[in-house]
């Protein structure tokens, strides 16, 4: 996620840290136009596959892929 939720401050930090993790590959001087689909799925990849201490160290798509399960179990 990029952009919080309206009256959702709390998420604030969240959104930061994505953030702040993307720059280690994206720096502000870059065109977004010039960077190429592959490299974009490489930065969501590498993003996604960071564990992260706010969800129990699982990574973020260990945490989607639980909750679409734990969704599709539920039919619905």
């Amino acid at each position: 996620t990029w952009f919080c939720d309206p009256q959702s401050p709390w998420q604030k930090g969240t959104v930061e840290n994505t953030n702040g993790r993307a720059r280690k590959w994206l720096s502000r001087d870059i065109d977004p136009l010039s960077i190429s689909e592959q490299d974009l799925k490489e930065i969501c990849d590498r993003l996604n596959t960071t564990p992260r201490k706010c969800l129990g160290y699982k990574t973020p798509a260990e945490v989607f892929r639980q909750k679409l399960l734990a969704q599709v179990r539920s039919g619905g």
